[in-house]
Formats: structure tokens, C-alpha cells, sequence
């Protein structure tokens, strides 16, 4: 199954969202909002040499699918130009930061954070994990390190990961090599990983709530359409 269409695109450049979860692969998409990284492989392979407008407004997701996103869309060969336009929450600002080019309304938000996972075991299992959740943080702390201004010290991004850090546009672009734009109307952001942070701002989840009883309802007009 692949949901993925190739949006305004030109000759020269195409638009590619992110505007649902990060998972694994089809399976876990429950819509076409979510990402996964074959449906981005489909999507690169339609557009090579092209330029690239990203929009992202995503919780996160999967780290190692995130990751794998990265990288591809690293390796595309067209200028990349990033729009943060409500939040590159976990995982998702990772994926930012394959931009040559990133743009955050002051009114955006970039979210950084440990690796999570939910796990089954013994003592040795949970130990195992927690290394290997150390060894994920590493790779993820060599991206930031590519993307923070001169002269900030990663162990600074590392302090903000350590403690779940929400930064809108005007303070990531103390830290990170991004473009400040102006505000703009916050776009709600319905994730399930919301469940799992500890310092979501109270208007980021009632977006989240408003925008869930929007749904409600629209099912419930829906049904009444089919009686």
C-alpha cells in the first residue's frame, strides 16, 4: 500500500509533507498523513535532481524509520528547502534537519528529547535496551551536531535533549541553523506520541484535542449521510 502522491509539482521542484506520524512501514499508517520510509524511497525516485519543498507538522514516530528518512533525503541530489509549520516534534527534527535550508515561524515548534522505548523482559533485557537506547541518543546527537550555529556547544543540545526541550522558531534559531519567519496560524498536530512527552505545551494539546473532536464529529455527519 502506498497513499503517497507527488504534490505541485514542476519541472524543476515538488512538495513533500510530513504531516502524520513516522512509522515503520505501511502497516502502521493509518492514513496518508503518516510516513514511512518506503513511501519516501517511491517518492525520491519520482522526483531525483529535483528541488524540494519539505512541510512538516509531526510528532514523531519511529526513530530508526526517521533516521532512514534522513538519510535519504540527504542524499538527494536538489536543494531542500524545510517549512516547520507547526511542529518538528522527536523524530521529526531530525528529518529538519536534511534541509539545506530551514524555515520556523516564531510561532513554530522544534522538540528534542531521549530516545523512548516501550519494552518486555528480564533485567538483562532492560539493561541491553538502555545501551542500546545510548547508543540511538549518539546517533542522534551527531545529526544536531551538524545543524547547531557556530559556536554553540553540543553539550548544550545534549542538556536540552536530556530534559525534553520545546523551543519555538526565535529560540531554536539561537542554537540551530535555521531562518526565523513570521508568525503564522498555528496548524494543529494530532499524534499519539503526545502521550509519551512530558513538557507538551497546554495549547499544543488542545490543538490536539480540538482538532481529535473535528474528526468526532465529522465521522458522526458522516454516518448520518449513510442512514
Amino acid at each position: 500500500m502506498n497513499w503517497m502522491k507527488i504534490k505541485n509539482q514542476t519541472d524543476n521542484s515538488a512538495d513533500l509533507y510530513f504531516y502524520g506520524d513516522i512509522v515503520s512501514s505501511w502497516y502502521g499508517a493509518w492514513d496518508d498523513t503518516d510516513q514511512y520510509p518506503e513511501s519516501i524511497r517511491s517518492f525520491l525516485d519520482g522526483v531525483k535532481g529535483k528541488d524540494l519543498n519539505i512541510y512538516i507538522n509531526s510528532g514523531g514516530g519511529s526513530v530508526f524509520a526517521g533516521l532512514a528518512i534522513y538519510n535519504m533525503l540527504k542524499r538527494h541530489e536538489g536543494h531542500k528547502k524545510v517549512f516547520v509549520d507547526g511542529l518538528a516534534g522527536s523524530i521529526s527534527s531530525i528529518i529538519m534537519c536534511a534541509g539545506d535550508e530551514i524555515i520556523v515561524p516564531s510561532n513554530a515548534f522544534i522538540m528534542i528529547h531521549k530516545p523512548l522505548v516501550g519494552i518486555q523482559g528480564n533485567a538483562n533485557d532492560f539493561r541491553k535496551m538502555a545501551n542500546d537506547l545510548d547508543s540511538i541518543e549518539e546517533g542522534i546527537m551527531n545529526v544536531y551536531a551538524d545543524n547547531i550555529k557556530d559556536g554553540v556547544d553540543i553539550e548544550t543540545i545534549r542538556k536540552m535533549v536530556q530534559e525534553e526541550t520545546w523551543l519555538n522558531g526565535l529560540e531554536a534559531s539561537e542554537y540551530f541553523n535555521i531562518k526565523v519567519a513570521e508568525e503564522n496560524t498555528m496548524v494543529a498536530c494530532v499524534s499519539d506520541y503526545f502521550n509519551s512527552y512530558k513538557h507538551t505545551p497546554k495549547h499544543v494539546i488542545q490543538n490536539k484535542q480540538e482538532d481529535e473532536l473535528i474528526n468526532k464529529i465529522k465521522a458522526l455527519e458522516l454516518e448520518l449521510d449513510l442512514i
